[in-house]
């Protein structure tokens, strides 16, 4: 096996990797780095160009595993994209709107190269999309050479597979982004239990620990006694969340908290590309059964869209729950204005529950204390810091000792970590060289090919 990241920058980025396996081309995931703009946030194809790719297995839907799909599928017309069946209704729908984002980028900033991509491009997409079951083996031929693969339920988002390659005897297993615990949306990781040749494992949390006593159950728990304490004191609160996955869990979990009489029935609003998503879970679970999420939540909950006249500083009237992405408050996003109207209120929360970069806005409203500065740069607002300022950890990846347990019980003859930041990844390979000394473990560079 031949194999290139693809992702110039490494860490968390544009994912996508060239396999070669035998006479196969494969390619797993194609994303847009979610720092950078252009052109400069695609993968690097040009290590790609002339292999002619026979396929493109997508793990997931979040854009920086998906978003420049359309690009390297309309440049390989022949490539069918193997993905798990949720996904063949996430990925049409995330790409447009990623088209949308782009079109307003190219009017508001001058970037004349936006949108990367077209309609077109997405129209050819979504027929070649090839969507497969969860652990069912689909056989694919090329000259004599014969490759199995076998998609397994990853957790992390609905649809999200880790991707088995079975090649001359030889397993190889992309972990994609993994989450083993239950979510109320949707069941654990499902990963294979006998032994892997190669592993593929993402390194997301290396930097994370899970304070000792704590777990997601009990995470979740804090988070609705606080989005309580903030309700019951007259105040909003607001949660920034991904579109794709983390919005459609709060949902169901502030549902559950009012039925059961935790919380008091309380205005919950929303708006934007996650709410769409709710209703393709309709269809999903028509499909699958495999979203414990309907749209009835929705009516049930009676979500209505934030108002509209906002002002930086003046507190929001409407006194509810914000439910708004972007998780990370990227400048013009619901959530960024929404909370540019909270944060100088005591009586308000901004309660963030996944993964923050540092250098986005919302990684450095985390590190702020009470009473400094928060400058929101784009509606050149300086704010004081009053409202409650917390971090939950629903993180949609696994603890790093969970994944570390899965490694070494694969007993993988090669470790090749990625999905992770350098920090991340050094924990990881020291920790693993810890447990098994004797490991081949590999740490890849970006754009160099490897033979395992």
């Amino acid at each position: 096996m031949n194999f290139i990241d693809l992702n110039k920058f490494g860490g968390i980025g544009a994912n996508s990797t060239y396999i070669k396996l035998g006479s196969f081309n494969i390619l797993i995931d194609s994303g847009l780095h979610p720092k950078k703009t252009g052109k400069e946030a695609l993968p690097d194809f040009s290590l790609v160009n002339g292999e002619k790719l026979d396929y493109i297995i997508l793990t997931h839907c979040h854009l920086d595993h998906l978003g420049s799909l359309p690009i390297i599928a309309s440049n390989n017309p022949d490539a069918k994209v193997l993905t798990a069946i949720p996904n063949k209704y996430l990925a049409p729908r995330m790409l447009r709107n990623s088209i949308n984002v782009m079109k307003k980028q190219r009017e508001e900033f001058g970037l004349l190269e936006y949108p990367l991509y077209s309609y077109r491009e997405l129209d050819h997409l979504k027929r070649a999309i090839i969507p497969l079951a969860f652990k069912k083996s689909e056989f694919l031929f090329k000259n004599r050479d014969k490759l199995e693969v076998k998609l397994h339920n990853a957790g992390h988002v609905v649809g999200a597979s880790a991707i088995e390659l079975i090649h001359n005897k030889e397993r190889i297993l992309f972990s994609g982004d993994v989450l083993f615990d239950d979510q109320r949306t949707l069941a654990g990781a499902e990963l294979p239990t006998y032994k892997i040749d190669t592993l593929f494992l993402e390194t997301t949390r290396g930097e994370t620990q899970r304070p000792t006593g704590t777990s997601r159950d009990s995470e979740i728990e804090e988070l609705i006694n606080n989005i309580k304490k903030i309700i019951n004191n007259g105040g909003s609160c607001l949660v920034p969340v991904f579109a794709l996955g983390r919005m459609q869990e709060l949902f169901k979990l502030i549902h559950e908290s009012i039925e059961d009489g935790t919380l008091k029935k309380i205005p919950v609003y929303s708006k934007g590309l996650g709410m769409d998503i709710c209703n393709y879970f309709d269809k999903i679970n028509k499909s699958t059964g495999l979203v414990n999420f309907h749209s009835e939540i929705l009516n049930s909950l009676n979500v209505k869209p934030p108002e509209q006249k906002l002002r930086p500083g003046r507190d929001i009237k409407k006194k509810g729950i914000y439910i708004l992405s972007s998780g990370m408050l990227i400048e013009k996003t619901p959530s960024y204005n929404i909370a540019a109207s909270l944060l100088a209120h005591e009586s308000n929360g901004i309660f963030f529950i996944g993964y923050c970069d540092p250098d986005t806005p919302g990684g450095k409203l985390i590190n702020k204390k009470s009473n400094e500065s928060f400058f929101f740069n784009s509606l050149d607002y300086l704010c004081p810091v009053r409202a409650s300022i917390k971090k939950f950890d629903l993180s949609g990846h696994a603890d790093r000792d969970s994944l570390v347990e899965y490694a070494i019980n694969s007993k993988a003859k090669n470790i090749i970590l990625n999905h992770g930041d350098v920090n991340a990844r050094n924990w990881f390979k020291d920790r693993i060289k810890q447990i098994n000394p004797s490991a081949n473990l590999l740490d890849p560079k970006p754009g160099l090919k490897y033979t395992i």
